[in-house]
This record gives structure tokens, sequence and C-alpha cells, in this order.
């Protein structure tokens, strides 16, 4: 099918449809187009249709409704062949099997072990690693900065920090960081070729299907190859399963953590009375984390759910063969749920904290308090080594990254201080 990237705005298109711009042009304008679209929002994906969900109390009961299910073959745009392989998307749907594909007691099997990792003991056990990582992240951006003082925050720090502390779980070798870094880059974004995405992701199955077999014959304390030892009720885990569980858990342990960080520093460097309440210590970190997680989503679009049967939600109708798109973006800024100042940033907010940005019910985010803990490390030791940090650039010169779902900045040029 032909779908054109464009990097015209977005607009309108048909009665009541918004265009996902795959440029991330206007992403403010694009949250407030979707809440003004109602609680179900028809949406254009590079030229495919959809539903998204922009309210709360809405979302939470459609991720906890089983008639919505992650099969793609429950798709009827798939089964039909109007969506092919050639959709752009089509990667971040139909990613193989792992717990972020199926449901039910399939999801709960290959999750399970999962969970078991990354309990709040173990979080506390590596705690120490992830501080020695962000000292040392905070080194190199001491070191890294140019003849005018400026350094890009993300490249140097909240980029890196993030894939170390992933691939230490998942026993991916150190060397190996800087290329998985790049191919997830490329995968996400929207100016590459569908055929060189194709290409990436099959690149992806060899290098994790080559680990697999490498724990498996000598297994080591980490995730892999707990999860290649798993035997939930006696059935372990397939190579296939092990690899597919690996490839989403690497792309979303550390985008979204990318996201959570350099979001929070941002919202901080806007909003400097805040900041100062923070650094004076009238409001703590997880304040900062919680409001950044709810105003500014490392996710935007979540792809996707598909309907078994006709599901209402108020005045429309979700068809069976449908496909749900979760706007976490505009879910956080819901005004019902946050009231009338929803779309400021607000730390001493007291609903920060009732926010549903890492998912709700059976696909809930399984690294969640994993990237808590990071951004919490993080945070506070880059601004007592840099209390004098500050933006290099105007802050509407920052861009986004041409991606439809995750929050992503091309760079972050800072000033130390």
């Amino acid at each position: 099918m032909n779908c054109p990237h464009t990097a015209a705005a977005p607009a309108d298109r048909g009665a009541g449809t918004v265009v996902i711009d795959p440029m991330v042009q206007d992403l403010d304008g694009e949250t407030a187009r979707l809440r003004d679209a109602g609680v179900l929002a028809r949406i254009d994906l590079l030229g495919v249709p959809a539903w998204t969900v922009t309210r709360h109390a809405e979302a939470r009961q459609l991720l906890l409704d089983p008639r919505l299910v992650k099969d793609i073959d429950a798709w009827g745009l798939w089964q039909s062949g109007v969506v092919t392989r050639a959709w752009p998307l089509i990667g971040m749907i139909d990613a193989g099997r792992s717990m972020f594909t199926v449901d039910g007691a399939e999801h709960r099997r290959l999750r399970t072990k999962t969970s078991q990792a990354l309990t709040p003991r173990r979080l506390e056990a590596i705690r120490p690693e992830i501080e020695k990582f962000t000292q040392e992240l905070l080194d190199a951006l001491d070191a890294a900065q140019g003849d005018d003082g400026v350094v890009d925050l993300k490249a140097v720090f909240a980029q890196p920090l993030p894939m170390r502390v992933v691939g230490m779980l998942m026993g991916v070798d150190e060397s190996q960081h800087a290329m998985l870094t790049r191919q997830y880059k490329a995968f996400f974004s929207m100016l590459t070729p569908q055929d060189e995405r194709l290409a990436l992701l099959a690149e992806l199955d060899v290098f994790y299907t080559d680990l697999v077999r490498e724990k498996t014959a000598r297994p080591t304390d980490d995730l892999t190859s707990a999860l290649i030892l798993a035997e939930e009720g006696g059935e372990p885990l397939t190579e296939e399963e092990v690899v597919g569980n690996l490839k989403a858990m690497v792309a979303a342990g550390h985008e979204t953590t990318i996201g959570l960080v350099l979001n929070a520093v941002r919202a901080l460097l806007s909003h400097p009375d805040q900041l100062r309440m923070v650094l004076a210590g009238e409001v703590g970190w997880d304040a900062v984390i919680e409001e950044t997680l709810r105003w500014d989503t490392p996710t935007t679009h979540l792809l996707m759910r598909f309907a078994t049967e006709d599901i209402t939600v108020g005045d429309e109708v979700i068809r069976e063969g449908e496909g749900l798109v979760v706007s976490y973006r505009a879910i956080g800024r819901d005004t019902e749920q946050h009231g009338a100042g929803a779309d400021a940033f607000d730390i001493t907010r007291p609903t920060r904290n009732r926010h549903m940005t890492f998912g709700h019910g059976p696909h809930i985010c399984p690294g969640a308090a994993l990237s808590r803990v990071e951004a919490g490390i993080a945070l506070p030791a880059l601004f007592t080594r840099f209390p004098g940090l500050r933006l290099a650039v105007p802050d509407e010169e920052i861009t986004k990254l041409p991606v439809m779902t995750q929050n992503d900045m091309t760079a972050f040029p800072v000033l130390l201080g």
C-alpha cells in the first residue's frame, strides 16, 4: 500500500479524523486536537485508519477489556491484505512472539520470569551499578564540552545510561551497546525506508538469536539466562519467545528512560521556580518524575489492540476487527482526571501520581519500576554535579525525532555552568 512519508503539517482528514504527523512538528497541537476530537478519536497512521482513546477513565476500562487483544490476526485490515509488511509501523505490531504480542495465559507465561527478575529487591541490588554508570557518564559529560561549552545531554548522558543498565540486565556486552542504539534509532525513525527497517529487524533477530544460543550453552546471572531456564508451568520458553521478549524489552527498556530523563530536565529548566523548590529539598525528585511522566509522556501513541467484537465507548463503537491506539500523552493531560490546569507542569499537583503512562492491566510495562529507579538516580546526580545546568539554545529550537510512538528529541544541547 502507499504510505507516503510527509513533512507537511498535520491536518484533519475526513470528518473528525486526526492525521498523526510522522515528523512530529507540533506535538502539543496534535495532543490538543486529539483531546478535542473526543473520548475516542479517529486517527490516520500513515494512511491506515484506527481509533485512539484520549481520556483517562475510558482508557483504564479499555486496557482491562478482554475483547481487545494484541493478536494481529484479529485486525481486519491485516486479514484483508490492506495492511502488509510494507506499512512502516508494522514492525511495532507484528514483532514476533513475545509477552508484548499475546494475551491471557500465554501472556502470563511469557511475562512471569521477566517480572520476577525486576522485583524491588533485584532493583535495589543493582542500584550501586546504576549509580556507578551515572557517575562515569557525568565525568564523560564534563569532558565532552566543546570550546563553546556546549554538550549534547542526550548523546553523552541520557541515551547511554539506560542502554548500559538494560545491557547489564540482559547480559549484552558493552561493546554492542552503540550498535544496538543505532539499530533501534533507525527502526523507530520515520525517515528509514521500509526495506531497510525490515532488514534491521532481521539483523536484530540474528543478534538476539546468537545471544540466546550463547547463554543457553553458558548461562550467567542475567535476565537472558533466566528466560532461557524459565519453566513456567513445566514448559520452557522457546528460542523464538526468548528472542521476542529480549528484542522488545531492550527497545522499551532504554527508549522510555531516555524520554523520561530528558523531558524532566527540559521541564525543570523551563520552570526555574520549580527547579529551585526541588534543589532546596521542598519537593522530592519522585514528584518531578511522576509529573513528567504525566505531563510529557515518554510514549505518545502505543500501537495497537484489536477488537474481537463490537465495543461501545460513549457515543462511538469500535467495530470488530478495528484497531485501537492508546494515546498516553493526551490521556496524561485529561482535564477530567487532572483538573483545568492539566496542560501545565506542576510538581505540586495532587494528582501527579494518578497517571497511566506505563499502561494499566495485564500489559502494564514490566520495566516501569526500573525506569523510575534510573531517573531517580540520574536526575539528582546531574543537578548536584552541575547546579548551573541550562539550555544552550532557546527551548523552541529543541526538535523532536520523527518517531510516531516515542516522545524523543533529536538532541539536547546544554551548558553545564
